[in-house]
């Protein structure tokens, strides 16, 4: 009998160790499963900062027409951008419409399809297409002197709203006025040379005529249409003034070849809204640079795309500090002495590289 009651007890031990063994094994595969399943959180969260900061973003730009000053905002806008996100972060679809409105509304309609992720438009015609191919994909603009008029906006306060902001190029106008009597102090008849299709070209000839006729100038003023007429218009203004003004028109800063051709010939001297016209035409210019222009534009569109700013609360930016410069290779041909202040234009200092 106390045979039988030992094998009892040493069943029953064995059978309690075999339970508490039992039990250990589970709590270890417990653990062991714990472990797996937050190291498989641990590489899907990784994975997922890898797939965002791996992101290419495709940002398509609408350049109205080559010239200098435009292409110096599109470049100072890519190496800006390359350098916010990295080389390998951004492609450009950049694409070029040679100076016509309707090229520009295919141009930007073809961005929309291909689904980019921000539309640069350069110039204020691209502006405009841009702005009714797209209420969704967030367009800058850059190059613009005026938003209010190049989107037909009453009361414009600053901030366009909706997907649309950007940089502006306009430069004090009423200094640009009073730079023709400081380089044609005896000069009595102002034209004032712009193209009729550019809307923020007759903004600027408009304001820079109120403070010309407050300086005591007759002012008169001369459209061409389009690049056909330009010469011809030129000669009319040289034969009925004593000095021009040209805005910062794109149009004009196309065709400053045809202009010099023209006004050289006439001896007259031109003021011009910006360098790259100057640099072609003129004797001097109040001036931003639009290779910085670009670059605070690309600043702009990082800011957009990392998510770090709402386009639709973001006021138009502004280039500061212009520059007075003056062409010392017209001056020279003109006999004008440049006044204190100004600097001389060199084309090695304006390259944007």
């Amino acid at each position: 009998m106390k045979m039988y009651k030992k094998v009892i007890a040493l069943c029953m031990t064995a059978a309690m160790s075999l339970g508490l063994a039992a039990c250990g094994s589970s709590s270890s595969t417990t653990s062991t499963a714990s472990a797996a399943a937050s190291t498989a959180s641990t590489a899907e969260a990784s994975s997922t900062a890898a797939t965002t900061s791996d992101k290419t973003y495709l940002v398509g730009i609408c350049q109205l027409v080559q010239h200098p000053a435009l292409d110096a905002a599109t470049k100072g806008f890519e190496d800006e951008l390359k350098k916010e996100l990295g080389e390998d972060a951004v492609k450009f679809d950049e694409q070029n419409a040679a100076g016509d409105s309707a090229t520009a509304t295919t141009i930007c309609t073809n961005l929309v399809s291909e689904k980019c992720d921000l539309i640069l438009a350069n110039a204020t015609a691209s502006l405009q297409a841009a702005a009714a191919a797209t209420k969704d994909i967030p367009i800058l603009g850059t190059s613009i002197t005026e938003y209010g008029v190049a989107l037909n906006i009453d009361g414009f306060d600053g901030t366009v709203g909706g997907n649309i902001s950007g940089t502006s190029d306009l430069a004090p106008l009423d200094q640009q006025a009073a730079m023709v009597k400081e380089f044609v102090p005896d000069a009595k008849t102002l034209g004032i040379l712009y193209c009729s299709a550019e809307p923020n070209s007759k903004y600027q000839a408009d304001e820079v005529q109120k403070y010309a006729e407050e300086e005591g100038l007759t002012v008169k003023t001369y459209t061409f249409s389009d690049s056909n007429d330009v010469t011809s218009v030129t000669q009319q203004a040289c034969s009925e003034c004593d000095v021009l003004y040209i805005p910062t028109d794109n149009t004009a800063a196309s065709c400053t070849t045809a202009i010099n051709n023209v006004a050289s010939q006439a001896k007259m001297p031109i003021i011009c809204g910006e360098e790259g016209i100057m640099s072609g035409c003129g004797v001097a210019t109040l001036s931003i640079d639009y290779y910085g222009l670009g670059q605070k534009t690309g600043e702009m569109a990082a800011k957009i795309l990392k998510g770090e700013s709402d386009i639709s609360t973001m006021p138009i930016e502004y280039y500061d500090n212009p520059v007075k410069e003056y062409n010392p290779t017209i001056c020279e041909q003109l006999g004008i002495t440049a006044p204190d202040g100004y600097e001389a234009y060199t084309p090695d200092e304006s390259s944007a590289s």
